[in-house]
């Protein structure tokens, strides 16, 4: 019994006697088995990690999703996107040019142009003509980490070429310079010394376009841009290098347009 009870008549505690007849109507409990002496294996486990319960109850991480931002999906970096917002750093008596690379819509600061010639080059400026003397410019994602994109020339004489090179040294093609040309512009060609575009210059503005060798229009260099406010062009050298269609243009099409709409200002067209 769960409690001491008693007689309804006289009061008397007739617990023990409840428990007795409680005894007597429950079967006999089976005899205990013996002892075995054996070890026992321990349980067998699935293969793999253990995680405790908390962890596996956790909700996983939500799957990170392709970044949308104005002007096109970003892949991966900066040589995933499509357009960019080139931006002059303004400096007194500068030696060498740099460019905040920007999303177009957030204006946020996605990256970084560095033009970083050998240091000798650099000062040789004061005296000899830049476009003449070697030069490289460094694309970054970050300030302080290694760059994701270089642009490099030698010494020039007639024409000028500068290659292409990605982070980890692999050379990606190079621009070639052409002899007569109305309104400025360049050939591009890919690592197999293939033409894969063409940028020709708009002589009434600063304005170019990219074209392939069939004629399509694959991406600009412009100053007007109507998704940016006038504000953000209180300088000459202030730009959108736009991608609108490199579907066919091959897996290093954005890099190369990306590096030739800064060749533009900052090789090509620096003395202007």
């Amino acid at each position: 019994m769960p409690w001491a009870i008693g007689c309804p008549v006289c009061s008397a505690d007739g617990t023990a006697a409840a428990n007795e007849i409680i005894a007597r109507s429950m079967p006999a409990p089976a005899p205990d088995a013996p002892p075995s002496l054996a070890p026992q294996p321990p349980a067998p486990q699935a293969a793999g990690l253990r995680i405790s319960r908390a962890a596996a109850e956790a909700p996983a991480p939500a799957a990170t999703a392709s970044a949308t931002y104005g002007g096109g999906h970003h892949q991966g970096g900066l040589l995933g996107r499509t357009t960019y917002f080139v931006k002059e750093r303004v400096a007194v008596l500068k030696l060498t040019d740099t460019y905040d690379i920007l999303d177009p819509m957030s204006q946020q600061v996605i990256g970084i142009a560095k033009e970083e010639p050998p240091t000798w080059a650099k000062f040789l400026r004061l005296v000899v003509e830049k476009r003449k003397l070697p030069t490289a410019v460094n694309f970054y994602e970050h300030e302080g980490h290694p760059p994701v994109l270089s642009i490099k020339r030698g010494f020039t004489f007639l024409r000028q070429k500068i290659r292409v090179v990605a982070g980890d040294g692999t050379s990606l093609g190079y621009f070639r310079s052409k002899l007569i040309s109305i309104g400025g512009g360049f050939h591009v060609f890919d690592d197999r010394d293939q033409a894969v575009a063409e940028v020709k210059g708009n002589w009434k503005g600063w304005d170019f376009k990219f074209i392939t060798k069939s004629g399509r229009e694959i991406g600009t260099v412009t100053k007007k841009w109507a998704g940016l406010g006038k504000e953000l062009f209180t300088s000459a050298d202030n730009y959108i290098i736009s991608l609108s269609d490199i579907t066919n243009a091959g897996p290093n099409a954005s890099a190369l347009l990306l590096a030739a709409g800064i060749a533009i200002d900052v090789v090509f067209k620096e003395a202007d």
